[in-house]
């Protein structure tokens, strides 16, 4: 481990003599990317090797507060008060087996604000981590409302604008990660700023609403100049969050924010000596283009999980989607869990309903005790369906909505109120559910006991965490603001989970939230698996799999795959496909297949396993560009070690024509002994001829 010195020199050489004079600029260097600042200006990042990214007239911080706004009026999160005032005080630069981490202090002597930033570059990446604590080191309190988590140049000139692209992916339940590029100047128009002498003063952006991250917008983005050059983020938070964009004189600017008091009715008060963390975030830069970006973010989040990475990769099957739809009792089970064991199943999950007495019908307002209901498991109670899955070699799992309590629950009465989320004195109710709030000991106890409980008396290995309400703005309870009670739930809610598993090292825990409504890497980072949605319509599910690696670790999208009895073999393959392009998640009734269905399955369940290792090193890219929503043909590119894949889906009716570019070979890996499709080399790619009707492959290709 080497330590750099607090501030690194610069040697400056003049026309007539050689002599060491204070450094003009001090410069810290942290993998792809350079902090640099100098006596009358505060830290800004650049990546030295760009002409793109980074400009060090661009301040790195900005801190917003209740007293101090903006130091030039604007609508965007640029140029606050506090922010231009910041001068570093101090910086170290250190240099570990795993990456190079750079720390460097900032301060305003006016307000007596410091900002401590911590800059981390994982080895083998072109991305840095980001993280800003700020400090009242002041004699007064005062009141944070916003706090950028990394603020960076865009371009030089107004006219880098003109050749720049905005990437970003819209999100809702059923229709997940549907990614799209527009030109900045759609969101910037050129209105003329150096004739003007003036920065604009409007802005454009992302905002999250409430408590799923990725319910409107998925929490990661890109810029991408027209000649490739490309820088791509993520915001790590399950709170609110902003992406802003604003144009300068000489280029734009980009922002990136955890809460924020008007998106987010966050504040947080610091008293003398209190610190405030703000979200983290990352960025990655690449020279080439938006998918090498992608490539370099997708290392990051490897990083990110650590020792996480390391776990195994089971197939999971479970009983929800087009199957038993939150209704399963022994009866049902039982064949679907002979069934997905010949498959290959590695891991049984016992959807939600497990816990509802049948009689109740609409269980929704009921949850909260997480306890078996006898009427739905006769002769045995759940423990025979979960002997029955040990038996047949698989780990049982099951599934629960941690954070949420029905109002007709008797966990609602038994549990204080101080324990729930709170507005104006009194519980929030979401469709007749109240909100557990993580940072009341009562909460954390009651699934501390609910979850030792499942792992202890019945043996469970795996639990699905939903999470099907979105409370809205927070809790004020013993918060500043109720964006600030809400962020510190999220922040107790992780720590639980980090827990949870520390005591149960067996336990995998997947991330769901009515599909991937909550999917980020505050929560990613510390989970196993992430639902890629609730799609039940397995025609349009292609675009939500392709595209979901974008945001989402390759090794961690759960895409669903639910054959049934009425398909034929295409179909049948075509849903298998979306499956395999990430971690294969089986579900339908696989007892009512037909034998060579049942076959398919088989033989989709082996060649995951062949494949799944290779997914722990692939990064995604697609040959035809991120899906538009309604394309009929959908291509995902996976780089592993063992090769290039592709999964293809052809979701037009008719028969079709169409090119890979880049590739020169194909061979099909899924399914065997099917209707070929034409797959030869041209001119400018693989190309590909299809029968009627859908179909989908997957190929390992030689690109080239």
């Amino acid at each position: 481990m080497t330590e750099a010195a607090p501030h690194p020199s610069a040697v400056i050489v003049g026309p007539t003599e050689q002599r060491e004079q204070p450094p003009a600029t001090a410069r810290a260097r942290v993998g792809a990317f350079e902090l640099r600042w100098h006596a009358d200006a505060p830290a800004a990042l650049v990546v030295p090797a760009s002409a793109f990214a980074g400009r060090a007239a661009i301040g790195l911080v900005e801190v917003f507060t209740a007293d101090e706004q903006r130091a030039r009026t604007s609508q965007a999160y640029w140029r606050s008060a506090v922010g231009e005032r910041l001068r570093v005080q101090g910086s170290t630069v250190t240099t570990e087996d795993d990456g190079t981490r750079a720390v460097v202090v900032q301060a305003d002597a006016t307000s007596g604000i410091e900002v401590r930033t911590t800059l981390t570059a994982p080895r083998g990446t072109a991305a840095i981590r980001i993280e800003n604590e700020v400090r009242n080191a002041g004699r007064e309190p005062f009141v944070v409302t916003a706090v950028s988590s990394a603020t960076i140049g865009i371009g030089h000139t107004a006219d880098d604008l003109d050749r720049t692209r905005w990437g970003t992916a819209a999100s809702e339940w059923l229709a997940e990660d549907r990614w799209s590029e527009v030109p900045l100047r759609s969101l910037l128009p050129d209105i003329a700023l150096p004739f003007h002498a003036q920065d604009a003063r409007g802005h454009a952006g992302l905002t999250s609403h409430g408590a799923w991250s990725s319910g409107e917008h998925v929490p990661a983005g890109y810029l991408i100049r027209e000649d490739g050059e490309a820088l791509a983020w993520q915001i790590e938070t399950s709170a609110g969050w902003h992406a802003d964009l604003c144009q300068t004189r000489d280029g734009a600017v980009l922002a990136l924010l955890g809460p924020t008091d008007l998106e987010h009715q966050f504040a947080h008060e610091l008293l003398p000596g209190e610190t405030f963390t703000a979200v983290p975030v990352a960025l990655a830069a690449s020279p080439h283009s938006r998918d090498e970006s992608i490539a370099e973010l997708t290392r990051y989040r490897r990083w990110l999980r650590g020792t996480a990475g390391e776990q195994k990769l089971p197939v999971v099957y479970n009983d929800f989607m087009n199957t038993l739809m939150g209704q399963p009792t022994t009866e049902k089970l039982l064949p679907l869990v002979r069934r997905a064991a010949e498959a290959g199943v590695e891991v049984f999950c016992i959807d939600a309903g497990w816990f509802a007495d049948p009689a109740i019908g609409d269980w929704w307002s009921t949850v909260g005790e997480w306890r078996e209901a006898p009427a739905r498991f006769p002769d045995g109670g759940l423990r025979r369906v979960i002997d029955a899955i040990l038996d047949a070699g698989m780990a049982p799992g099951l599934w629960l909505e941690p954070e949420v309590v029905g109002v007709d629950s008797p966990a609602a009465a038994s549990l204080p109120d101080e324990a729930f989320f709170q507005r104006f004195g009194r519980r929030v109710q979401e469709d007749r559910r109240y909100h557990l709030d993580f940072r009341h000991p009562a909460a954390r106890a009651h699934l501390d006991a609910t979850v030792d409980h499942l792992v202890e008396e019945y043996g469970i290995r795996y639990l699905k965490l939903d999470y099907n309400i979105n409370p809205g703005a927070g809790t004020d309870h013993l918060a500043t603001a109720a964006g600030d009670g809400l962020l510190a739930h999220t922040r107790a809610f992780r720590d639980w989970l980090v827990r949870v598993q520390q005591r149960h090292p067996s336990l995998r825990v997947e991330n769901c939230s009515s599909g991937a409504m909550r999917a980020d890497y505050a929560l990613l980072a510390v989970t196993h698996l992430q639902s890629t949605s609730d799609q039940q319509d397995y025609r349009l599910y292609p675009p939500i799999a392709a595209s979901a690696p974008a945001s989402i670790l390759p090794e961690q999208c759960g895409n669903w795959a639910y054959p049934e009895r009425g398909m034929t073999d295409e179909e049948t393959v075509f849903t298998l496909v979306t499956g395999l392009s990430g971690r294969l998640y089986l579900s339908g009734f696989l007892d009512e297949l037909r034998p060579d269905q049942r076959a398919r399955v088989a033989e989709a369940v082996a060649l995951h396993k062949q494949l799944r290792d290779g997914l722990r090193e692939a990064t995604p890219f697609w040959p035809l560009g991120l899906p538009e929503w309604d394309a009929g043909t959908v291509c995902l590119g996976l780089h592993t070690e063992d090769g290039d894949l592709l999964f293809v889906w052809d979701r037009d009716a008719a028969p079709a024509r169409f090119t890979i570019p880049g590739v020169s070979a194909a061979e099909v890996l899924f399914p065997s002994r099917a209707a070929s499709w034409g797959l030869a080399p041209g001119p400018a790619g693989l190309d590909v001829s299809t029968p009627a009707g859908l179909g989908a492959r997957v190929l390992r290709v030689n690109r080239g």
